[in-house]
């Protein structure tokens, strides 16, 4: 037992530099390399959550940018539609008033032409009663004139 005890002293006491130095190089290796990583490794992250958060600002910014756009563009037809409307109301217009001044210069020819034709008939019919006298006066005279002879 003693012996065993020994031996395990022995492998303590070569352990102990093995130990030392791990203890070492894990100080070294904590200060030398893992915290300046560590510092690149947080300022990276802080870089890319700026840069992520400074993408989401400007996303937000492009929607509310494209939004004013799409209103102007709704407002900007609307009044085109509205102006569009307006002429062709007013193009209507003009064309009703055009229709209905034309209407009445028909109507005013129409009633001229009936006027001209009436007084054409009254004129015709006095000719015609004038001469249908005379006609009847000469077919009496010719009837009677070949009876009596």
């Amino acid at each position: 037992m003693d012996l065993i005890l020994h031996q395990l002293g022995e492998l303590a006491l070569r352990a102990i530099p093995t130990f030392l130095l791990v203890i070492f190089l894990t100080l070294y290796l904590k200060y030398i390399f893992f915290r300046p990583l560590e510092k690149v490794l947080r300022r990276r992250y802080e870089a890319t959550e700026g840069a992520r958060r400074a993408a989401e600002q400007s996303l937000q910014h492009a929607d509310a940018k494209t939004a004013e756009y799409e209103a102007a563009v709704r407002a900007a037809r609307a009044e085109v539609y509205q102006q569009q409307e307006q002429v062709h109301r007013r193009l209507q217009e003009q064309a009703a008033a055009q229709i209905a001044e034309a209407r009445a210069k028909s109507d005013a020819v129409v009633a001229d032409a009936k006027q001209q034709i009436a007084r054409d008939a009254a004129a015709a019919r006095e000719s015609l009663e004038r001469e249908s006298d005379l006609l009847a006066s000469r077919i009496a005279d010719a009837i009677l004139g070949r009876s009596a002879a």
